[in-house]
């Protein structure tokens, strides 16, 4: 059986670090659709398949997200309980990019289930790795429950 193409949601207020994952990940080349939003409550009119996102072929369920955590209103942390509160999406891998290294963000995050936190790499190159191995980990290596729609 052919595996599908994976799909990462990536969720981000700043445009420039959207950017970052996106140069990141070209130079990474695997075989994925990487799909951007701009804060908390579009990331889960994504995931709930709402508004402008209700077409799944369009927006398809995502096999990995990339969350920031400090996005204005609905931010990293509130997305991230509501993704791991619901039965539908919290078997999807959350990985946590942020710029703090705060041990109680840390904490707070592992807590309500997110699958990794990584503080985001100081340069283009050390995000670039890690955009690397958290590509071949988490869409290559890793045994993932079955999506369900």
């Amino acid at each position: 059986m052919k595996k599908q193409t994976p799909t990462v949601l990536v969720v981000d207020d700043d445009p420039a670090d959207q950017f970052l994952v996106q140069e990141a990940m070209k130079i990474v080349n695997l075989n994925y659709n990487l799909r951007l939003v701009s804060d908390g409550d579009e990331a889960l009119d994504y995931l709930f398949g709402r508004g402008r996102y209700g077409d799944r072929f369009r927006a398809p369920r995502p096999d990995l997200i990339l969350l920031d955590l400090n996005m204005p209103r609905f931010n990293g942390r509130l997305v991230a309980r509501a993704i791991k509160g619901n039965p539908y999406l919290k078997k999807i891998p959350v990985v946590v990019l942020s710029t703090s290294s705060q041990e109680e963000d840390i904490e707070e995050l592992y807590s309500i289930g997110v699958n990794s936190y990584l503080q985001k790499p100081a340069n283009f190159e050390e995000f670039t790795a890690a955009m690397r191995d958290l590509s071949n980990y988490w869409l290559e290596r890793a045994s993932l429950p079955p999506q369900w729609i």
